[in-house]
């Protein structure tokens, strides 16, 4: 969990100076560094004393480190991405020509973000887990078990049994899992050890069950105990959006890298087993354009 993250989930968590202090911070973002900090706190309706021990109470030892990396966050964001913000990318008075170009470069930008920041030794290890797991279960909250489910499906269509849990029976799921089972574990935040899937990851771990997460950036409870981390895309709010639009892209990329990178380890083998099952399971498909066409005009092609 990223900084900015932190402080909107603590001034969406507590209504008191949290909150005013919060909200100012991200509404200023860069600009912050024009303010003493003085002027912060009268701004905030807070003291300086106040502001010290909001920055204590995000993990530093004073507001001087707090305010260092916070600018150090808001200047990357600023200086590596398209000024289409991925929480609000588009506004009322935008065209409909707009909206499909704002919401196209958030999710380009979504997509190059994860590739830049895959680990691909963790991405190694977490296909040599699924390739060598008997049991392989997918744990988030929606949208993420969702998306999960096509997944589940790709690795399906290469013989790789995979189920995603359910929200009502995902604790029942994983006290089930044994060692040599895995499980996958999808969290944006990644931070709240209380809740799905986060709570099941220490009795997992006792049991000796593989784990793979799958979370976003910075320090986080899933990073914390969990040895095979991939990351998703960090720019979204936790709370303050329109939608998953670029977060969801990313943990679609992860997927479909996990499920190349499982395809890849056998690729004759799964190839031929594909395509051999699409040609029995999908044979009522009847595409329109010649270049969907498969086998009626290969002769054309010589």
């Amino acid at each position: 969990m990223y900084l900015f993250q932190k402080i909107e989930e603590a001034a969406v968590r507590y209504n008191d100076a949290r909150k005013n202090i919060g909200d100012f911070l991200l509404l200023k973002k860069s600009k912050i560094r024009d303010y003493s900090m003085q002027q912060i706190a009268e701004q905030t309706y807070t003291s300086k004393t106040t502001l010290f021990r909001y920055a204590q109470s995000m993990g530093y030892s004073g507001w001087k480190e707090f305010l260092q990396d916070f600018l150090e966050e808001a200047n990357y964001t600023e200086n590596h991405y398209s000024e289409v913000d991925p929480n609000l990318p588009f506004m009322p008075n935008d065209t409909t020509e707009s909206i499909v170009k704002k919401i196209t470069k958030i999710q380009i930008e979504s997509l190059e973000e994860t590739a830049d920041q895959i680990d691909t030794y963790a991405l190694d290890k977490a296909t040599s887990m699924i390739l060598s797991s008997r049991y392989i279960v997918l744990f988030g909250i929606s949208p993420n078990n969702l998306l999960g489910r096509v997944l589940k499906r790709k690795m399906e269509s290469i013989g790789i049994i995979m189920s995603v849990a359910s929200v009502d029976e995902s604790g029942m799921v994983s006290a089930a899992l044994k060692e040599g089972d895995c499980a996958v574990i999808v969290s944006y935040s990644g931070n709240n050890d209380l809740r799905e899937p986060m709570k099941y990851i220490k009795p997992l771990k006792d049991r000796g069950v593989n784990l793979i997460g799958i979370t976003g950036g910075g320090n986080n409870y899933i990073r914390q105990n969990i040895d095979c981390v991939l990351t998703i895309s960090s720019r979204e709010r936790l709370y303050s959006k329109i939608s998953n639009f670029t977060s969801e892209e990313s943990i679609m990329h992860i997927f479909n890298l996990l499920y190349a990178c499982c395809f890849a380890q056998n690729f004759d083998e799964n190839y031929t087993h594909k395509v051999q099952n699409s040609q029995e399971l999908e044979y009522r498909r009847n595409a329109s354009l010649y270049s969907m066409r498969e086998g009626e005009f290969d002769d054309l092609k010589e």
